[in-house]
């Protein structure tokens, strides 16, 4: 069973840090072949929250991060599934839990045209054209801010 774990950036352990970043080059990187800088510097950043699924000791199965720029809604990114674990669910997972830590704030994300479905569903919606980024399509994806009525 795969638990969920968190930390802020200036909380992430070297080895938890080494494992994400393995997980992320070994599919965007390798496996999408798309050879750009991954290490972008905002993974240790104390606003960055980490999220990822891993069960007991395993390298981590699933992963997302979400960065809260000054004056910028909230962004995340980075959303990966080692490729031995895709169709169960777990991006779902860490979508849903990323939007619990967000709440009723604005978000927004650049999907992979492919997975655009699954932001779908948690109420982000389509902005603009696709455009390609690394030679795979993606497109901006937005949910607005929840107005509470009282």
């Amino acid at each position: 069973m795969s638990e969920i774990h968190r930390a802020s950036g200036s909380e992430l352990s070297a080895k938890d840090l080494h494992d994400i970043l393995e997980l992320r080059v070994r599919v965007f990187v390798v496996e999408q072949t798309c050879p750009y800088q991954e290490i972008d510097g905002r993974d240790l950043d104390a606003s960055t929250r980490h999220l990822w699924l891993r069960a007991g000791a395993s390298k981590p199965l699933a992963y997302l991060r979400i960065l809260r720029p000054v004056d910028a809604p909230v962004r995340i990114g980075r959303v990966v599934t080692a490729p031995e674990e895709r169709g169960r669910g777990l991006s779902a997972t860490l979508m849903a839990e990323a939007l619990a830590e967000i709440g009723d704030q604005e978000a927004v994300l650049d999907a992979q045209v492919v997975a655009q479905g699954l932001y779908a569903k948690f109420g982000f919606l389509a902005e603009g054209e696709p455009f390609d980024e690394d030679g795979i399509p993606h497109i901006t994806m937005r949910r607005h801010p929840v107005a509470h009525t009282v």
